[in-house]
C-alpha cells in the first residue's frame, strides 16, 4: 500500500479538475472513488482512505486550504488560552463524518478482497501546522512555544487528542481494518522534548482505541526515540527513507511489525532502477516477521505510473 498513490494517476487528475482538494475529501462518493483508483490499477493489499490530516483541525474550528504553489495555509494563531477555548473537540468527529462514510463505501466495494486503512495526524503534527499557520520545515514558533508556554501548548494537544480518538473510533466503526498515526513533524522536536509533546499523546490515542484494530505510527525523522515510539503501544512502526531499515530492524523487538521504507524519489526514476532498489529492500527484510513493504513517505505528484506498477509487481511476485 502507498498513501497518496492515486494522485499521479490520469483518472485522478481528471476527477479533480476544476475542484478544490477539500471538495474531493468532503464528498464520500468521490473520496471512495479516489481511494479505489490505485487499487484497481495496482491490486494493492490495502486501500488507504482518501482524506487529509487537517480535517480534524477544520472540524475543531480551524479552516485550512491547499495553496496552488504547494503547501498548506491554516487560519489560526495561538497566543492565549482564549484561542484554545474557541476550539471545539467535543463533537468535532461528527463534522467529518464524510471520511467514515467514504470508508463504508469502499468496504462495500472491496468486501474482504483488501484491507482498508484509516488515519489521522498525530497531535503534535496537527498542532504545529495550526501554530505555524501552515507548512513549516522547522516549526520554529511551535518549538519556542513549548518552552515559553508549555501548559498552553499541552492544552491544545489535549483537545486535538480527544477529537482524534472520536474520529478514529468512527473510522473503525465504518469498517477500517487498521489505522495509522502520521507524526510527520515529529522529527522537528528535540530528543528530550519528544515524549512530552508527541509520544505520550499518541499513546493516549492508542490506549483509548482499546486494541480494536492494529495501529501503525509513522514518526518522520524520529531516529533517536525508538523506545518512546514503541512505548506509544503501536503494533507497527512506519520508517522513513532516511535510515537503513534492515540494519534498524535488528535493533527493534521482533514482536513489532515494521513498514517502509523505499525512497519516494525512486518513483520518479526509471522502472529498472526502482525494481533494483525494491528487490534490495525486500532481500534485506526477508527474514523479518511482520514486514510491510511501503514507501518512506507519500507518493510524489510527478511519479511515473510505469514505475509505480513495476514496484508493485516486484513486491507481489517476490519469493526471496
Amino acid at each position: 500500500m502507498m498513501r497518496q498513490a492515486g494522485r499521479s494517476l490520469p483518472e485522478y487528475l481528471a476527477l479533480k479538475e476544476g475542484k478544490r482538494f477539500t471538495d474531493l475529501v468532503q464528498n464520500p462518493e468521490v473520496a471512495a472513488e479516489v481511494t479505489l483508483q490505485p487499487i484497481r490499477r495496482f491490486q494493492y493489499d490495502a486501500a488507504v482512505i482518501f482524506s487529509d490530516i487537517l480535517v480534524i483541525a477544520e472540524a475543531m474550528g480551524v479552516p485550512y486550504q491547499l495553496m496552488e504553489q504547494g503547501g498548506v495555509k491554516v487560519d489560526f494563531q495561538l497566543q492565549s488560552r482564549a484561542d484554545i477555548e474557541k476550539l471545539t473537540a467535543e463533537g468535532a468527529a461528527n463534522k467529518i463524518a464524510y471520511t467514515p462514510a467514504a470508508i463504508e463505501l469502499v468496504r462495500n466495494e472491496v468486501e474482504n478482497q483488501c484491507a482498508i486503512i484509516g488515519f489521522a495526524g498525530s497531535p503534535w503534527t496537527l498542532a504545529s501546522f495550526m501554530v505555524e499557520g501552515g507548512s513549516s520545515r522547522d516549526n520554529l514558533r511551535s518549538r519556542a512555544l513549548i518552552h515559553e508556554q508549555p501548559a498552553l501548548f499541552e492544552a491544545l494537544l489535549e483537545k486535538i487528542t480527544l477529537a482524534t480518538i472520536d474520529y478514529l473510533n468512527a473510522q473503525i466503526d465504518a469498517g477500517a481494518d487498521a489505522l495509522q498515526l502520521f507524526d510527520s513533524q515529529g522529527g522537528t522536536l528535540a530528543q528530550a522534548a519528544y515524549w512530552r509533546f508527541s509520544g505520550r499523546w499518541m499513546q493516549q490515542i492508542i490506549t483509548a482505541l482499546g486494541q480494536r484494530v492494529p495501529v501503525t505510527v509513522f514518526g518522520r525523522g524520529v531516529h533517536q526515540n525508538w523506545e518512546q515510539l514503541i512505548q506509544t503501544g503501536a503494533n507497527a512502526l512506519s520508517i522513513d527513507w532516511n535510515i537503513d531499515l534492515p540494519t534498524l530492524s535488528k535493533q527493534l523487538p521482533s514482536t513489532l511489525a515494521l513498514q517502509g521504507n523505499l525512497d519516494p524519489a525512486l518513483l520518479t526514476a526509471s522502472p529498472s532502477v526502482a525494481i533494483e532498489q525494491t528487490q534490495r529492500l525486500l532481500d534485506g527484510m526477508r527474514d523479518r516477521n511482520g514486514f510491510i513493504f511501503n514507501l518512506g513517505h507519500g507518493v510524489p505528484p510527478n511519479a511515473y505510473i510505469e514505475t509505480i506498477a513495476a514496484i508493485a509487481q516486484t513486491v507481489q511476485t517476490y519469493h526471496g
